[in-house]
């Protein structure tokens, strides 16, 4: 039994993401499939790309191959480390030439896990795993740190026994959201994806957190960033100013003599991190000046110029 490299087979990094593992399959999926390729032995390499696909979206199927590919080389007989065992092969679940589309190494690391194999030992159809969903999941800042569960929608795939999709079902949950999780963050919930055939676990969901994007704060890891309007006046002169944030206002005294573009920062106002703790809300401040002044406020400022005196260039 060869080993294997998925990664090689797909032309991507170890490192690569889903997203690129995802597009890389399609790329080799259209130029090898077999119903319009004429490139030579595409058949087998669209299995192989097919195989090295399923065994690499999935997460937790994606761990377990990667544990095992520091003890293989593509292409070399594989022994596996020591103490490892197959779980089987092509005579257990149907692999190579006479039962489905997966090798004998593949059945080897995942058993029965993928779809596409046929009977065991007995000759009756084994359980086959549902499939895993992916989504994105919209998230407001606010509701980070809320108790309260959000409700999703998704379409799950349904598989006949043959393993062929015939449709999509819709499902709903009540999901909370985890304190501290950040953009871009994939959760897991087992058993939430589609359903196993012939008796097979179903498959997992997984929801990748996107935070939407909110009216007055950037992100900054888990720390929060709002842009303060003030009058040339409240920088020079200093001011208490009501600050929005995430759960209502706090009041921010900002000291004379302050700067356009200084930050001042608010512990305790920010988003929630892993230990349950919130980070800092950063307050830029920002100069704003009057859009229309009339000539006495412009007497006022030319006589502010003469005594003030200031030169803001004087090291430029």
């Amino acid at each position: 039994m060869d080993f294997k490299d998925y990664y090689k087979i797909l032309g991507v990094e170890p490192t690569a993401d889903d997203k690129a593992i995802k597009a890389a399959y399609r790329k080799l999926a259209r130029k090898y499939h077999p119903d319009v390729s004429k490139e030579k032995d595409a058949e087998a390499k669209f299995k192989d790309a097919s195989e090295a696909y399923e065994a690499l979206k999935s997460a937790d199927k994606r761990a377990e191959y990667d544990d095992l590919r520091k003890y293989g080389q593509h292409g070399q007989p594989f022994q596996g480390p020591p103490g490892w065992q197959r779980r089987g092969g092509a005579g257990d679940f149907g692999g190579g030439q006479d039962g489905g589309d997966f090798s004998d190494f593949f059945s080897s690391i995942f058993g029965n896990r993928g779809p596409g194999f046929g009977g065991g030992q007995s000759g009756r159809s084994a359980g086959r795993r549902g499939q895993d969903v992916e989504m994105e999941l919209a998230v407001f800042l606010e509701e980070t740190l809320s108790n309260e569960s959000k409700k999703i929608s998704f379409q799950v795939p349904q598989y006949n026994a043959a393993g062929q999709h015939v449709s999509n079902t819709s499902k709903s949950l009540n999901v909370k959201i985890p304190a501290g999780v950040t953009d871009g963050e994939r959760i897991r919930l087992k058993g939430q994806g589609a359903p196993g055939v012939g008796g097979g676990a179903n498959g997992d969901l997984y929801l990748t957190i996107r935070f939407a994007p909110h009216p007055k704060f950037d992100v900054e890891g888990e720390n929060l960033i709002i842009t303060l309007p003030l009058a040339p006046w409240e920088l020079a002169l200093g001011a208490e100013v009501a600050v929005p944030t995430l759960t209502g206002k706090i009041n921010l005294k900002v000291p004379a003599g302050s700067q356009n573009g200084q930050r001042m920062r608010a512990k305790g106002h920010g988003l929630l991190n892993k230990a349950g703790q919130r980070g800092y809300l950063f307050v830029q401040l920002k100069a704003v000046m009057p859009k229309h002044s009339d000539d006495e406020v412009k007497a006022l400022w030319q006589e502010l110029a003469k005594k003030a005196a200031f030169n803001p260039r004087e090291h430029f």
